[in-house]
């Protein structure tokens, strides 16, 4: 048997060890560390598998130029850059890795939230700056307080365990579970996105990006909750219509927000609100906290998203079922 050839096209810089021991001999592993579409004419034709981060789109016109390619791995959990309809016309089999970060977005979720409720930047600031007294940065108790989940998947799911663990009444909205679920969890279920808002003090977005869900975050459901809701998003940027994102943190509507995903990434310096949180306007500085997307990020979670990534793959190779298929091709 031949070699397969498989391309790693974006992010990953050689060697891609932990790839490469997973195929072993049966193929050899290619990295190209593109950063733009233009830059895989004539180095991914004879791809047989793609393993695909989340600097390029895969649009029809680029799966095209791949009539060996069987498969395509988003390595990550998103997969809105791949042209699922395209890829599945094609005969290439499109899937993710799920749950590599399940535990790492969770944490990061309710690190978020800790930071802001225990005004641990602002606290830091005082204490450099010689400070050393409480009741100059506003905090809150989170015990009893209600927090909304939007998308009770692996992560939702892993937040919204971690949260009762603080004492917090959790809730969600899931318009894809069965009945019932809310009872395995022991959760109060929202019939409605508003429904939420209303109820909720602090609401966690864990959604993936799709035409369904972008800018689902939007005007009426800033308007449906009431003033001092915190936001905290570990899912897409996209997900909140930023506009109304901006006039709702701007009208106090919105407390204080947890961000680590933006619309616009890496952040966009121009943006009214975000040109404050790098000049450090009080008004903002306490009140909004980002982190660049790493969410996801931990030498563990890389090392297991990259390694199921492969094994994905190699299935789909050796003609074996794919476990994380996306996509409808088979």
């Amino acid at each position: 048997m031949s070699r397969w050839t498989v391309i790693v096209p974006d992010r990953l810089a050689p060697p891609a060890d932990v790839e490469q021991a997973v195929f072993g001999d049966d193929a050899e592993v290619i990295t190209l560390q593109a950063k733009h579409n233009a830059e895989l004419e004539g180095c991914i034709e004879g791809a047989n598998a793609i393993l695909a981060w989340h600097d390029l789109q895969w649009t029809e016109a680029v799966l095209r130029t791949m009539p060996e390619c069987r498969v395509l791995v988003r390595v990550g959990v998103g997969y809105d850059n791949v042209d699922l309809d395209a890829a599945e016309k094609l005969g290439i089999t499109v899937c993710n890795v799920p749950d590599y970060g399940t535990h790492d977005v969770a944490d990061h979720a309710i690190a978020l939230l800790l930071a802001l409720a225990r005004g641990l930047v602002g606290h830091d600031r005082c204490a450099r700056t010689d400070h050393w007294q409480w009741g100059l940065v506003d905090t809150f108790r989170l015990t009893g307080r209600r927090l909304g989940i939007v998308g009770l998947g692996c992560i939702g799911t892993a937040t919204a365990l971690r949260a009762k663990a603080f004492g917090l009444d959790v809730s969600f909205y899931d318009p894809y579970l069965p009945e019932g679920w809310d009872k395995t969890y022991q959760l109060r279920r929202h019939r409605s996105l508003t429904d939420l808002a209303a109820d909720s003090e602090i609401v966690s977005l864990h959604v993936p990006l799709t035409p369904q869900t972008r800018g689902m975050v939007d005007a009426s459901f800033f308007d449906a909750a009431s003033d001092g809701l915190v936001l905290i998003n570990t899912a897409r940027g996209p997900v909140v219509d930023w506009p109304a994102f901006r006039a709702a943190f701007d009208s106090g509507r919105v407390r204080c927000a947890g961000l680590d995903v933006l619309p616009d990434e890496p952040l966009d310096r121009t943006d009214p609100l975000l040109a404050r949180w790098v000049a450090e306007e009080p008004s903002v500085r306490e009140r909004l906290l980002i982190t660049p997307h790493c969410a996801f990020y931990s030498q563990s979670a890389l090392h297991e998203m990259r390694r199921k990534a492969a094994e994905e793959a190699l299935r789909v190779l050796r003609g074996d079922p794919p476990l994380t298929r996306v996509g409808g091709a088979s």
